[in-house]
């Protein structure tokens, strides 16, 4: 979604991890509308941006998942409700209006308008976690970048990505194809990813489709407003210039409560207090689900989150339709809209 557009809708879903994309499916069972606003470019926090090839093995019903695939199952099991979201972007501001709705504005400007907040952000906003170069802020947006929104931001262009994680080897293996040059560049010899994404790295480097340089880190950076040069220090070689149009740093993400923390919310420990009841905050109409919660035995578990997020929908349900009476039903009797039966 662009910048500076105004929208309303029933739940504002604050973070698109897991738990807040199955609040979009409870929500949708009681036709309740949601719209979800995350800071990363894609959903799936923590599970897509750090680990998604890691498995799970405590989902009912899944002896083992890849955490990139539940995503993707999630994001088709909430398809038929046709949930909007705001990428890409972190909520900043909460105000309330006169008519009692809450007004969420992000830091580019959208504004989101609900009676009802869902917090579903996990451990926090994830900040990229950046390396030790004493000039890195002065080419933040100006060639250096932590996320990769819009890969045609880089096509025919020279890059060098740091990293040896799962996210530095699979935009490395992505943007081989887009970019002019390509350089991988790791402090280790061996890299943490996936084994399979490893080699395709490596067959990428043996047909020279990019350039991998292992034990060695970018130590400074070279430019006049803009990003022109990285420097890089190897451990046995010394220091070399590598002209480039952008650096991206991919050394994962360091989780932060961030601007929530300031919302008039109870907080203990860096998360957010609420009733078990309904999972409700000290403030109507805004509840807290997954990770970014606590409460007397807590347990920070997807499954639980579900739970959380099950029980808060329904406690909505009575806000957003104060006069309307709410019967539980069961999928196995009802169906779902949208979805035909096999």
């Amino acid at each position: 979604m662009g910048q500076n557009k105004t929208i309303e809708t029933d739940i504002i879903i604050i973070g698109a991890g897991p738990v807040g994309l199955f609040a979009v499916f409870e929500a949708g069972l009681l036709k309740l509308k949601c719209h979800i606003v995350d800071v990363l470019p894609q959903a799936g926090g923590q599970l897509s941006e750090i680990y998604p090839k890691k498995p799970i093995y405590d989902i009912p019903g899944y002896p083992s998942v890849l955490a990139g695939d539940l995503i993707a199952n999630l994001l088709e099991q909430i398809a038929p409700f046709e949930p909007g979201f705001t990428l890409g972007e972190r909520a900043e501001s909460l105000e309330k209006q006169s008519d009692g709705r809450w007004i969420v504005t992000t830091g580019r400007g959208s504004k989101l308008i609900a009676p009802v907040i869902f917090i579903a952000g996990g451990l926090g906003s994830f900040e990229p976690r950046k390396p030790p170069i004493p000039n890195i802020a002065e080419f933040e947006e100006h060639g250096v970048e932590y996320f990769v929104r819009n890969p045609e931001l880089f096509r025919d262009k020279r890059l060098v990505i740091a990293g040896g994680g799962d996210s530095a080897l699979d935009w490395s293996i992505y943007l081989s194809d887009i970019a002019k040059e390509l350089t991988l560049i790791h402090r280790r010899t061996e890299f943490r990813g996936a084994l399979d994404s490893v080699e395709k790295v490596q067959h990428l480097a043996d047909s020279n489709k990019i350039k991998v340089m292992t034990n060695s880190q970018v130590t400074g950076l070279l430019g006049n407003g803009k990003l022109e040069a990285v420097e890089v220090q190897h451990d046995t070689e010394g220091a070399q210039n590598l002209e480039v149009d952008y650096f991206i740093p991919l050394f994962g993400l360091t989780p932060k409560l961030g601007p929530i923390g300031d919302w008039g919310l109870g907080v203990s420990n860096n998360a957010v207090e609420v009733n078990t009841f309904d999972y409700s905050t000290n403030t109507p109409g805004i509840y807290a689900i997954g990770d970014i919660n606590t409460y007397p035995g807590k347990l920070k578990l997807i499954l639980c989150g579900f739970h959380e997020a099950t029980l808060a929908c329904q406690s909505a349900f009575k806000i957003v339709h104060p006069d309307k009476k709410l019967s539980f039903k069961y999928t196995t009797v009802t169906g779902i809209e949208g979805i035909q039966a096999t």
